[in-house]
């Protein structure tokens, strides 16, 4: 059998598509998959099991890339074609079945939306496969102690929905200090590569020796494997928020603007918390649609250190139970 894969360009929804892609690779063992997405998305999906092909979609002037896709992919046989994007795509391929998304349901989170897609409530969770390459990879960059491990994500893609850099130095120092439960913990700081001028007040504020940082020096699969060793991952709604919950590791997604509804990070282990402004209140009283500004004022230090101690300590009795 072979599948057809058309997801996201962005990487967060890239990560929450994974849970459809997980559904039909468990449900069809075996089966080949060609996965089309954005560039930016593709390299979360190197560790597929049966990939045979990734085809990286930048878009281009009037559509080409759908017509590129469509000519690299219409002379085979498709089991299965799944089309995450709405295109008309999956109708003019040669396939049995096909899965198209019509377009986003704003009543209920985007993950639980894609289960309805395929039938299959509650969803199946993400999952970014990886393998003991990317497992060693990620015990080299990370130190060798016992101590904690704290994954942050200061950056964002819009300046509007970014924490403030001082209040992440706040956060971070808190949640390290002496008697709190991440005492001594290594940080790890992760983003973009275009992003590391924007998170180098929250670097330069941790001492040399506890901290590493990956902005675009390791693979992705690296970053999630480092994100499975994590203890809490502190970051903005982002894909790498995305990829921490479905790592499995305690995750506070930071939310604003965006909706939390939508897109809080859905694992067992995700929590947001989010602005005491609700999304509809920040929007009504931002400058203007174009505006630069940041719209994270209201969402205080104590808030945000309050969950992320909550959240761990409740991980922590749980693994002590499973022991």
């Amino acid at each position: 059998m072979r599948l057809l894969f058309i997801t996201s360009n962005r990487l967060g929804d890239a990560v929450l598509s994974t849970s459809v892609l997980r559904h039909y690779v468990e449900t069809y063992p075996g089966i080949r998959v060609t996965v089309a997405c954005g560039p930016v998305a593709a390299p979360i999906f190197e560790g597929v099991p049966n990939l045979e092909r990734i085809i990286k979609m930048p878009k281009q002037k009037r559509g080409g890339h759908w017509w590129k896709l469509w000519k690299s992919v219409v002379l085979n046989w498709w089991d299965i074609i799944v089309d995450l994007r709405g295109s008309a795509t999956a109708y003019v391929l040669p396939g049995w079945k096909r899965v198209v998304l019509p377009g986003n349901d704003d009543s209920v989170h985007r993950l639980e939306q894609l289960g309805k897609l395929i039938g299959v409530e509650p969803p199946p969770l993400p999952q970014v496969w990886i393998g003991q390459k990317e497992r060693d990879r990620a015990q080299q960059i990370l130190p060798k102690t016992g101590r904690p491990l704290l994954v942050v994500g200061p950056t964002s893609n819009w300046v509007g929905k970014t924490w403030h850099p001082e209040r992440f130095i706040e956060a971070i120092s808190l949640l390290t200090g002496a008697g709190c439960v991440l005492e001594g913990a290594h940080v790890l700081l992760v983003g973009a590569p275009n992003e590391r001028e924007m998170a180098a007040p929250v670097i330069q504020s941790i001492p040399e020796e506890q901290r590493s940082e990956i902005f675009g020096t390791e693979s992705l699969l690296t970053v999630m494997a480092c994100l499975e060793r994590a203890d809490l991952y502190l970051g903005n709604d982002s894909g790498l928020m995305h990829m921490a919950a479905a790592s499995g590791c305690p995750t506070i997604g930071l939310f604003g603007p965006s909706r939390d509804e939508h897109y809080r990070p859905y694992s067992k282990w995700g929590r947001a918390v989010r602005t005491d402004w609700s999304f509809d209140k920040i929007i009504a009283n931002r400058e203007s649609h174009l505006s630069k500004e940041n719209l994270m004022e209201t969402l205080p230090v104590s808030k945000v250190v309050k969950a992320a101690i909550q959240l761990v300590k409740d991980h922590r009795k749980q693994e002590q139970v499973n022991d």
